[in-house]
């Protein structure tokens, strides 16, 4: 039986896993670039799901992949485009799941005990979108040729959406592991009866 203590703590382990998602899709770096120049000037440049930034351009940041990008390699730019995508719509999923917790959390006893499963399958879902999302951006730093140069390396928020990702499993897990192992809840105590007394 999911006790509101087990609802509770996954709830709020649930929310921090939202939080590293969505700043992983604000952030810029899933993918990034760093040489030091025999100077000793340092040049950078990141990726992320929508823009890049560099240290020599001017704004340092603009929108990815634009028009430019993509004029060569249309692959890459539907795959970074899907990544995006999929990132954006694990958001929602989340949204979903936290809506679930709610609903299951405030709806008595009945719906603790059975409505682990449906935000199990939420969490699951959510990983899936996640775990897809960042392999696509993976797959294409292994494979596209941009990346053959010494130097670029799958940075932060690819680990963040990583984490995320795992931690939503570890939830659904541990959630189903409350309901079969933990003891039922009891609603009231039992009263002694007179006549034993």
């Amino acid at each position: 039986m999911t006790r509101p203590i087990v609802y509770s703590v996954a709830l709020g382990v649930f929310v921090c896993t939202t939080i590293l998602t969505i700043v992983s899709i604000l952030t810029p770096h899933w993918v990034s670039y760093s040489v030091t120049a025999d100077t000793g000037s340092k040049f950078t440049k990141s990726l992320g799901l929508h823009k890049s930034c560099s240290s020599v351009d001017d704004p340092s940041c603009r929108p990815f992949p634009n028009d430019d990008d993509c004029r060569d390699d249309q692959f890459f730019c539907s795959m970074w485009r899907s990544s995006g995508f999929l990132i954006s719509f694990a958001t929602i999923v989340e949204l979903a799941t936290l809506i679930t917790f709610l609903v299951v959390m405030a709806g008595g006893k009945y719906k603790r005990e059975t409505g682990w499963k449906l935000i199990g399958c939420f969490l699951l879902a959510d990983a899936a979108v996640e775990f897809a999302s960042m392999g696509i951006i993976a797959y294409l730093f292994d494979t596209d040729s941009q990346f053959d140069i010494p130097g670029w390396s799958l940075d932060w928020s690819w680990v963040l959406c990583t984490v995320s990702a795992t931690v939503s499993v570890l939830i659904a897990a541990s959630l189903a592991a409350s309901a079969w192992l933990l003891p039922p809840e009891d609603d009231y105590e039992y009263l002694e009866d007179p006549i034993d007394a």
